[in-house]
């Protein structure tokens, strides 16, 4: 530990060199200077005397001072130490009232011995401490040592926090260095972050040395320093990214509305713009789909549906239900719930792989979605015609009213709380015991009818979907085809596409996008969909020919489809 008598240290130097290298104000390290040396000089002279260091910024030096009291007479022997007598102080000639306060700097015996015996001789028995003996170097330095590392390290980890405190909800970029438990740390140059499990992508992994961009889900101050939370799963993430690649959103002409994303798999955003002028959709996809790839890309291959929010909150449900059309949208305001009623053929695309389609729409819109077919919708309401007018007193225009408050069957009316069937225009309060008994037993009936329609359903579903290929018409097959729905297959007809293969061996996705309603992203899930079939169609047709005796069709006869280039 340097002494401030040394001339050959100049602590300016130091401080100025750690303050680059830490990356610390001058002023800190100057307090964390004084304040060890004040440690010091109490652990060695006792934690009673007042002593206060300061920094001299011209000599380079920490210097020590004492103060003392001077008083009438000494009354506390524990402030003994830092109080002089009014007669004690005459006696060295010094012209002091009671009250005054006496400052004397101590100085290390070792370093100046002429100055500080001087002290001793004219002020040590004031100070009672005489100067620093030589063995105070070693613990001094040992103290001063330990309170400066400490200082340095809480300095450190302070500017640390305080940097990234305000990178919160921004997106980082670092190196995965090691696995901790299944958390991946990430060294991002100064500081050292943590990528939970929690908040990694299942099908993701990394390795020592490979590049991790994230987003930063928070900052917390721990005892052993800040902590740095990424994510890697939430979807502001996926919003973030679109910021980056797309200059009209940091800009705020387009604006995000909403974004749902199931890691990994799906993501949806809604998209508006602020200036008529500008394609809100158009912009996030960008040129030949450039901006909206180079996000796939760093989400490693994840789909991402952008579509047009719209105030309407039915034409937003139907934008993102797409690929999958909408024929009617039937709304609860009171339960902010939707039933979407979509074609028989679009019911799987509107539903999508294990639900994912609707649940994303759901999320991405906020309304509770309930999806049926046409043909669903059909059944549901003869159901309801049969189950509710079997009750007593139920005509044709109760069923009506019934079904246009929810009511679909016997069973809701039978669970249904007598307060709410009293408010139901048309219905007698006093018939409803006995309408409530009766709905009890039908619910037997019912439970029965349906098992049994359910039944037809799956045979009928089967059966349809082991029709042979030669069956079927050019419509029928393009039905079959993932994405095609009703409107689509009559715009593609109109414009020249009569069959699965004039899709499949299209070779221009520009014309094929010209379609109207169809677009350059849902040409290219068109072709690659219409592939598909073809090559399923084939397998079908080969087995269903093996049931039926058939010979295998000629190389000539099998469908073909071209390669795309």
């Amino acid at each position: 530990m340097p002494t401030q008598a040394n001339p050959n240290i100049n602590l300016n130097l130091v401080l100025d060199q750690v303050a680059k290298d830490k990356g610390i104000e001058r002023g800190v390290l100057i307090a964390t200077l004084e304040d060890a040396m004040k440690t010091a000089a109490k652990k060695h002279f006792g934690q009673d005397r007042n002593l206060e260091a300061k920094y001299d910024p011209e000599k380079g030096v920490v210097e020590l001072f004492q103060a003392i009291v001077v008083v009438d007479e000494i009354t506390d022997p524990v402030q003994a130490v830092n109080q002089i007598t009014m007669a004690e102080a005459h006696k060295k000639g010094m012209e002091v009232e009671p009250g005054d306060e006496l400052v004397f700097q101590i100085f290390y015996r070792d370093e100046d011995a002429a100055e500080a015996k001087a002290q001793d001789d004219q002020y040590g028995d004031i100070l009672r401490l005489k100067t620093f003996r030589r063995g105070f170097g070693r613990i001094a330095a040992q103290t001063a040592k330990q309170v400066i590392l400490q200082r340095t390290r809480d300095a450190e980890r302070e500017n640390v926090f305080n940097e990234y405190k305000d990178r919160k909800n921004e997106i980082v970029t670092g190196i995965a260095r090691r696995f901790e438990r299944g958390n991946i740390i990430v060294d991002l140059g100064r500081a050292e972050a943590v990528l939970p499990v929690r908040e990694q992508v299942p099908r993701e992994t990394y390795r020592p040395g490979d590049r991790v961009q994230a987003y930063v889900l928070d900052v917390l101050r721990e005892s052993k320093g800040p902590q740095i939370v990424l994510s890697r799963a939430s979807v502001n993430l996926l919003t973030k990214l679109f910021e980056m690649e797309v200059p009209e959103i940091a800009e705020g002409i387009v604006v995000i509305e909403a974004a749902a994303r199931e890691p990994g798999g799906r993501a949806k955003i809604a998209v508006s713009s602020r200036d008529s002028d500008v394609d809100p959709v158009g912009a996030c996809v960008g040129m030949k789909g450039s901006r909206v790839q180079a996000v796939v890309q760093e989400l490693r291959g994840e789909k991402i549906d952008i579509v047009p929010f719209d105030e309407d909150p039915a034409r937003f449900v139907c934008a993102a239900l797409a690929p999958a059309e909408v024929s009617r949208v039937i709304i609860d305001e009171a339960n902010h719930a939707m039933e979407l009623i979509v074609p028989d053929d679009q019911l799987s695309l509107a539903i999508g792989r294990r639900g994912q389609n609707v649940r994303l729409a759901a999320q991405l819109t906020g309304w509770k979605l309930d999806i049926n077919s046409e043909s669903r919708v059909r059944e549901m309401r003869e159901f309801a015609n049969r189950s509710l007018g079997a009750l007593p007193g139920v005509n044709e225009m109760l069923i009506e009213t019934l079904y246009a408050h929810g009511f679909r069957q016997a069973k809701d009316v039978a669970e249904a709380s007598p307060d709410v069937l009293s408010q139901i225009p048309g219905l007698d309060p006093a018939r409803i015991p006995a309408m409530q008994e009766a709905a009890r037993k039908q619910m037997v009936d019912d439970a029965a009818e349906l098992s049994r329609m359910d039944h037809e359903r799956e045979q009928a579903r089967i059966a349809e979907a082991r029709r042979h290929p030669d069956e079927l018409n050019q419509s029928e097959r393009m039905a079959r085809v993932r994405g095609l729905g009703e409107k689509t297959i009559e715009a593609l007809q109109s414009s020249g596409y009569k069959s699965v293969e004039d899709i499949a061996n299209e070779k221009d996705l520009q014309k094929l996008g010209d379609v109207p309603g169809v677009g350059i992203k849902k040409a290219r899930q068109l072709k690659s969909a219409a592939e598909n079939y073809l090559v399923e169609e084939a397998k079908l047709r080969a087995e269903l020919n093996a049931e039926r005796g058939m010979p295998p069709p000629s190389a000539s006869g099998s469908a073909e489809v071209a390669k795309s280039p």
